[in-house]
């Protein structure tokens, strides 16, 4: 994984970066889960979460997006910060006028039921 975005850098070539910062987001969490609790660990997957948000954003990858947002809703839940996360997500969910049927857009609807 780690690989990956070292060949990112290296080539230049973007098309996935959003989704390996998530990725890499997603396994910190992982790997928390089965260790004592490390607030360095939780904060660096915040951080590849927001990094993915932002790189999506810019490449106007509406999925994308959405996926990251979620993953770091989902971190902003466990800390307490659902006011915050609902916002975000409601803002990015908004954003999409059909395939409301797809999985990540199920996902999405149903996080933001159980933010509100």
């Amino acid at each position: 994984m780690f690989d990956a975005l070292a060949i990112v850098e290296q080539t230049n070539e973007r098309f996935y970066e959003a989704e390996l910062y998530r990725l890499k987001g997603e396994l910190l969490i992982r790997k928390n889960r089965t260790r004592a609790t490390e607030p360095t660990q939780i904060q660096e997957a915040e951080n590849c979460f927001r990094k993915a948000v932002d790189v999506a954003h810019r490449q106007r990858a509406k999925s994308l997006e959405l996926r990251a947002t979620m993953s770091l809703c989902r971190v902003w839940q466990q800390q307490g910060k659902e006011n915050e996360a609902r916002q975000l997500l409601k803002k990015v969910f908004s954003r999409f006028t059909e395939g409301f049927d797809t999985p990540d857009l199920r996902n999405a609807k149903a996080l933001l039921n159980e933010l509100s």
